[in-house]
């Protein structure tokens, strides 16, 4: 590198200056500009000559002041590592790589580890600064390690009556205060003891969440998971479809779903489950049904499930989300089909389930005219039959199932 980048990216812990590298100082000190929160440019006070700006919300609120900066040097002091869940990574995708260096501090996740001896590849972090409670739901399995980036004082207490409902009643909580500072404190709660309410502002929540006496609520980590856990009206895929379904997709990270025909948004739920970084889009045209998927996806921890009230081809034609997958499970006309079918990139899956003779003859025209793979399943299930059981068979569905060469 032959140029000097003009932004540095500097992480600060509790420690102040004295937790700071030489090359960070330096960097620090000859900085025409300095972005940073209040506690940050407090932290640094005695170290800054250039203009200071502090952070206006949202942060990225904050990208063109410090865009327009250039050539003039600036420097952003950040919690920690600036890249772990912090402004490191906004900035990274709006300035070239060139223009930013980077100088850390320990994380508070890696502080939190070594504090409580817990080995970091064996924990799971998980932020819930700016994002709702129900993303922690995912990653509560029984006799886990957590590292919660906490959004407030009020997060431990959210957490701990989240936890109980869940059947995690008995989980042990740290609170981990000040990391790295002179006021560094944890303090350890067996739920379901009160927690302490005089929380230093900034601070972090370890969780073992040991045994779960609702261990039906937890969510499997494959698809196909419970009927129960879906709060629906029967317009569902089934669990044993629904794993049969998804295998079908092939989710892989940072991929867009298209749900077609959403119901109760099963599919689309399940999608995100496989990945932190997918993401999905269910189009449903009955409101009430629309509601309902939104509902799911709260209570099933993937808040970010978006879904669009309204005739599929129209919502279609306003998506800007170019899809790496698409389903559709809720009907089907032959300008759907096509639609659908030329949205996708080279690579991408289609798959269309069907119960009516009409969509399979559509989807065999179909797949005599681009090929692909046509599978029918139907599952049985045991039920009261007068004073005995037998066994009752659903409707069989016919899969279309096609990769975009």
């Amino acid at each position: 590198m032959t140029n000097t980048p003009f932004l540095s990216l500097i992480g600060i812990g509790e420690e102040g200056l004295s937790g700071l590298s030489a090359q960070a100082y330096h960097h620090l000190t000859q900085a025409q500009h300095v972005f940073g929160g209040r506690r940050h440019l407090a932290l640094a006070d005695s170290a800054i000559t250039g203009q200071r700006h502090e952070w206006i919300y949202p942060i990225r609120n904050n990208l063109d002041k410090i865009i327009h900066c250039k050539p003039e040097t600036v420097a952003v002091l950040a919690s920690g590592d600036p890249f772990c869940y912090g402004i490191g990574s906004t900035i990274a995708h709006n300035l070239p790589a060139e223009d930013i260096q980077c100088f850390p501090v320990l994380s508070s996740f890696s502080l939190a580890c070594a504090t409580l001896k817990w080995s970091q590849p064996d924990c799971q972090l998980v932020s819930l600064c700016g994002r709702p409670l129900a993303t922690l739901r995912p990653f509560l399995q029984e006799y886990t390690r957590l590292v919660i980036l906490s959004a407030n004082a009020q997060t431990p207490h959210e957490v701990a009556d989240y936890m109980s409902n869940l059947g995690f009643s008995s989980a042990r909580m740290h609170v981990l205060e000040a990391l790295g500072g002179p006021q560094e404190r944890m303090r350890t709660i067996t739920l379901p003891a009160p927690l302490p309410t005089d929380l230093y502002p900034l601070h972090l929540i370890a969780l073992e969440t040991g045994p779960c006496l609702t261990p039906e609520l937890i969510l499997a980590r494959s698809p196909g998971r419970a009927d129960s856990l879906f709060e629906h009206d029967g317009q569902i895929t089934r669990a044993p479809l629904r794993a049969l379904t998804l295998a079908a997709l092939q989710p892989r990270r940072e991929e867009v779903l298209w749900d077609i025909g959403a119901g109760s948004g099963a599919i689309g739920i399940e999608w995100m489950l496989t990945h932190p970084s997918c993401k999905a889009i269910g189009i449903e045209q009955n409101p009430e049904r629309a509601e309902r998927a939104m509902r799911n996806a709260q209570t099933l921890g993937v808040p970010a499930y978006q879904v669009i009230q309204g005739q599929a081809l129209e919502v279609l034609q306003t998506l800007s989300t170019a899809p790496h997958a698409i389903f559709i499970g809720g009907g089907c006309s032959s300008s759907l089909l096509d639609y659908a079918w030329h949205a996708l990139p080279a690579g991408g899956r289609l798959v269309v389930n069907a119960v009516t003779a009409e969509t399979e003859a559509l989807l065999f025209d179909r797949y005599q005219q681009w090929g692909g793979s046509l599978s029918r399943f139907q599952a049985e299930y045991l039920t009261p039959l007068g004073r005995k059981r037998g066994f009752k068979p659903d409707r069989t569905i016919t899969q279309y199932c096609i990769t975009h060469p």
